[in-house]
């Protein structure tokens, strides 16, 4: 019984996976037509991936999208990092619970509010429309992602560590430095990846506060998804899924490499 149930699971999951990627997989395998149109391929080519390569504008864009995606992600998870110890050190279990209920309440918000509550706190206050106003939302949207990865490795801690360094003679510094964050390392490294993937693909609040000339590749994609079919289309589509992939690979590789080490010094 267990084993049939086993594999039902298994054609499940199966199902869901080629229901999931086979779009993509088709979105890339057009990528590399030498025909025109996505009806019928006719040979293999790169030229849609030159063309890519060989346009300064798409370079110029790919380089703005990794920009703002590192750099959301880097301030998103220090500021995401502290406020998780911070939630957690709350003593009030009511006030915690309404800081946690109000981080989340920004994860599940539809990105098309979040974009256009941006917009208009961004045309109030008078911040012009291009990378200060991309980045900023960015970071925004990025802190709640990691505060919610960190808080497990933070709540699963022992608070006999901290108690002990204090005992010994540690400031309060080095409790953060040398003690919490190197436990909880794992959570930051989920959670900065994490941002820039989400980053990375934002579009709906990207596409509110995106200006002066200034965009991100999903955006791009977007405007040339809608001047007609393209496989150049396809072609960048492809580069940021592969990118995509790679990141949630490298972060896949440091979780073993960190998991290993720590049972080498157990």
């Amino acid at each position: 019984m267990r084993s049939r149930l086993t594999m039902s699971a298994k054609v499940y999951l199966a199902i869901v996976f080629v229901i999931l990627y086979a779009p993509i997989f088709y979105l890339i395998f057009y990528s590399f037509n030498s025909g025109g149109s996505m009806s019928s391929f006719e040979g293999f080519t790169l030229e849609h991936y030159q063309a890519v390569f060989g346009d300064n504008r798409l370079l110029v864009i790919l380089i703005n999208t990794v920009i703002v995606a590192l750099l959301s992600a880097l301030i998103a998870t220090i500021i995401g990092t502290l406020g998780a110890i911070g939630i957690v050190s709350l003593r009030n279990k009511k006030l915690r619970n309404t800081i946690l209920s109000l981080n989340n309440i920004l994860i599940v918000s539809p990105d098309v509010v979040i974009g256009a509550s941006f917009l208009i706190l961004f045309t109030m206050i008078g911040v012009k429309l291009g990378f200060a106003s991309v980045l900023i939302s960015h970071i925004a949207f990025s802190i709640p992602i990691v505060v919610i990865m960190v808080l497990p490795k933070i709540l699963e801690m022992n608070t006999n560590l901290i108690d002990a360094a204090l005992d010994l003679g540690a400031s309060r510094r080095d409790v953060l430095t040398r003690v919490i964050i190197p436990y909880i390392k794992p959570g930051i490294l989920a959670g900065f990846f994490m941002a820039i993937t989400y980053s990375l693909d934002d579009f709906a609040v990207t596409f509110f506060v995106t200006g002066n000339g200034f965009s991100t590749l999903s955006v791009e994609i977007y405007s040339m998804a809608r001047a007609g079919i393209s496989l150049t289309v396809n072609a960048i589509s492809g580069l940021v899924f592969i990118v995509t992939v790679g990141i949630v690979v490298m972060y896949y590789l440091i979780t073993m490499r960190s998991k290993k080490t720590e049972g080498s010094t157990q």
